[in-house]
């Protein structure tokens, strides 16, 4: 998707103090064995141990393969599931454990956009209960007031108050995300997890769906979590970006930063796969195909989870110490490797495995 990349769209806008924070997180699934007395044999990781934290008014963007435990960890986040370990603060309070009225009131300020537009709402419920359950549930008005909200935010969100009586299979798939959206506003959160939100809409309806989720988070004082694939959303909608590898943070720095100098060879290699709207930048960029597939989260490599598929895996290094995601010299970025990328976008990606970094 071709999208705007001027110094306007990627300069941080002034922030809040921190409104969540997420200290090594961790969500395992476990595997059992046996139809009655079953037993535990195997784990998958997930999420291992993700740190992160997002400001007031910031949009942070997350991006990786598919199963590196994005959406799980989003997931856990807004307590749709329970994390195996680790902390979740939330406005100053730790959400991790709680449960009930407690996480009622949590629930209040923080809401999710889904990446299926279709399957995230009710075939058999029409459009105005969708968005006004939410309302009902938290008790914030009479029936006649939940239906002008309502109707105010379909307006809002660019569909017609008209449209409150009809159902979800009368609308296009960017008209059922406008009404996911919608549904995430009706009790003015603090926060919305937004969950691949434009990854199942066509290109043209990409960009509406973006353009709409930017004034929304100008006009209402949000603050996003964005997860997508498309490199090029993210960097269009994101102040700073968290790149994942099988279930862990490997990067993480402003968009412009990690655009312009990545220095996991992860996110080069990432980067490298984005098309360039100029045909003779194109034929002449080398792509890094990375070799291998992603292993299991069953059984993860040691160490460093990437040393098997990359270009700069140092033997008796990267295979033993696990690098930690620290700010290295000369970077503002934090990256979880031995051996940063020093130069982008070619050289160092193609470097023989046994070769020395420079």
């Amino acid at each position: 998707m071709a999208t705007t990349t001027s110094e306007e769209t990627t300069r941080p806008a002034p922030l809040g103090e921190e409104l969540l924070r997420v200290e090594n997180l961790e969500k395992y699934f476990p595997i059992t064995r046996g139809i009655i007395f079953q037993k535990e044999i195997a784990k998958v990781r997930a999420v291992d141990g993700v740190s992160f934290s997002v400001r007031r008014g910031e949009t942070l963007g997350i991006v990786g393969e598919s199963g590196c435990g994005k959406s799980t960890m989003a997931r856990c986040i807004m307590r749709l599931l329970d994390p195996t370990g680790g902390k979740i603060t939330f406005d100053g309070q730790d959400i991790t454990r709680i449960k009930g009225n407690d996480l009622m009131r949590v629930r209040r300020e923080l809401m999710m956009v889904f990446q299926d537009p279709y399957a995230s709402l009710n075939p058999r419920k029409r459009v105005g209960y969708i968005v006004g359950e939410a309302l009902q549930v938290h008790k914030q008005g009479t029936p006649k007031e939940i239906k002008s909200r309502v109707q105010e935010l379909l307006d809002v969100v660019g569909l017609n108050p008209e449209h409150y009586n009809r159902f979800p299979h009368e609308f296009s798939g960017g008209q059922r995300q406008r009404i996911g959206v919608a549904r995430a506003l009706a009790i003015r959160p603090k926060m919305i997890i937004c969950d691949e939100p434009v990854s199942a809409l066509d290109v043209s309806v990409q960009a509406q769906i973006l353009n709409l989720l930017k004034r929304l988070q100008r006009d209402f004082d949000l603050t996003y979590v964005f997860i997508a694939h498309d490199l090029d959303v993210v960097r269009h909608i994101s102040q700073r970006v968290a790149v994942m590898y099988l279930g862990k943070v490997v990067e993480l720095g402003t968009a412009r930063d990690l655009y312009e100098h990545p220095k996991h060879p992860y996110s080069g290699a990432l980067l490298s796969a984005v098309p360039i709207p100029n045909p003779r930048r194109a034929r002449a960029r080398v792509p890094v195909v990375l070799e291998g597939d992603v292993p299991s989260p069953i059984n993860p490599p040691s160490a460093c989870r990437f040393h098997p598929r990359c270009p700069r895996f140092q033997p008796g290094t990267c295979d033993t110490i696990e690098p930690l995601l620290e700010r290295k010299e000369g970077s503002d970025s934090e990256v979880a490797c031995h051996f940063p990328l020093e130069t982008w976008p070619m050289s160092d990606l193609r470097l023989p495995a046994d070769s020395t970094p420079r």
